[in-house]
């Protein structure tokens, strides 16, 4: 399928001139069409593991005002009441101005900031990747329906020209604006979204100023990218310790093999359930040819009633019979972390000696691995 070009959906704000004086605290003012009045506009934080309300205003004839202060610039997410998307904004203690759109909040126009300006710049960027995204897509979907494997590929390599080249603009502009903590957020949603590699990205968060490394967006590109190299094929795996369903403490080191997989899963996630057929097969085919698998669990979920309780459901009903930890805490989970997992599934597979030599191989690809490394 075409790689999704996805479009950063947060980003956050540092003061942006020393001369400036700095506010005591922010007002935000939205206008918005008044067939709207009587709705609750919300806004909160934009961290989709710890969500919070910071504040919530009604609107009165197309109108709504929120104030407040913030210790330093970041992410919040406004949404309207009865409305399924939201929108970003960069809040800072500054006068900033919205204007609504309200059927397209992501079209809104934020005011008051040149982060913001800077963001609008990158949209300007990844808006036409998104559109040529959903058009492309639906034209690759009716060539693979049609079997027409010619056309499939020319699509492929059409849409990835395309995504190249917009990821170099964003590399341009980031390296433009070295002094603003929009440029790292975009950077960190290239490293997210795998359009950039460590190693690329590595001179381009150097290049930042101090104030924007000391961000929080700064400081959690820092952590990707020292976990990146901590985790590259060709690194030892970090060492962990987790517990399994019954509470023991399962220690990498006392589980490897000849060759160790370390799978992260979760019960909610629908592609690891799928592959899951896949990662049984391997195992009992290798197994005893010396083939060892760690799992290790993203449940926890705060849309999870009884996060163990699916989490064990799930090993029983795929028939994972193979070591299991977690400590239940989504990806705020500690071996998450220090494997810097964004996304899953996700797998690492070790040598005997507990170095990486091959990520994320799944299905065939994975077979194929394994039959090189133990047949």
């Amino acid at each position: 399928m075409i790689k999704k070009f996805i479009l950063l959906s947060f980003i956050i704000l540092v003061a942006s001139c020393k001369n400036e004086e700095t506010k005591a605290g922010y007002v935000l003012t939205g206008s918005i069409d008044k067939s709207m009045d009587g709705k609750t506009i919300i806004l909160r934080n934009a961290d989709p593991k710890n969500i919070t309300i910071s504040d919530s205003s009604v609107v009165k004839d197309g109108k709504v005002t929120f104030s407040g202060s913030v210790d330093a610039p970041d992410i919040f997410i406004l949404t309207i009441d009865g409305t399924p998307s939201g929108m970003p904004l960069i809040l800072e203690n500054k006068d900033m101005t919205i204007e609504f759109y309200k059927d397209s909040l992501q079209s809104s126009v934020v005011s008051g900031s040149h982060e913001n300006d800077i963001f609008n710049q990158f949209k300007n960027i990844s808006n036409p990747i998104r559109a040529k995204n959903q058009s492309m897509g639906q034209e690759f979907m009716a060539a693979q329906k049609a079997g027409d494997s010619l056309k499939m590929t020319a699509i492929q390599e059409k849409f990835k020209m395309l995504v190249d080249a917009a990821n170099q603009e964003n590399r341009d502009l980031i390296k433009k604006n070295n002094d603003v903590v929009t440029s790292a957020a975009i950077l960190e949603n290239m490293l997210m979204t795998k359009n950039i590699e460590p190693a690329e990205a590595k001179p381009l968060y150097d290049n930042f100023t101090e104030s924007v490394k000391n961000s929080r967006i700064g400081k959690s590109i820092n952590e990707m990218l020292s976990s990146a190299m901590a985790t590259a094929i060709g690194s030892m795996a970090p060492e962990f310790t987790a517990p399994n369903p019954d509470g023991e403490m399962i220690a990498l080191k006392d589980i490897r093999g000849k060759v160790t997989i370390i799978d992260f899963w979760a019960a909610w996630c629908a592609p690891c359930r799928r592959e899951n057929p896949n990662v049984v097969k391997v195992y009992e085919k290798y197994h005893e040819k010396g083939l060892e698998i760690i799992g290790v669990s993203l449940d926890g979920t705060p849309r999870q009633k009884d996060a163990k309780g699916e989490w064990l459901a799930a090993i029983e009903k795929d028939g994972l019979t193979w070591h299991q930890v977690s400590n239940l805490q989504y990806f705020n989970d500690p071996v998450a972390k220090q494997y810097n997992i964004q996304s899953i599934p996700a797998t690492y597979i070790l040598d005997a000696d507990g170095k990486i030599i091959a990520k994320n191989l799944r299905g065939s690809a994975l077979e194929a691995k394994m039959a090189e490394l133990l047949d």
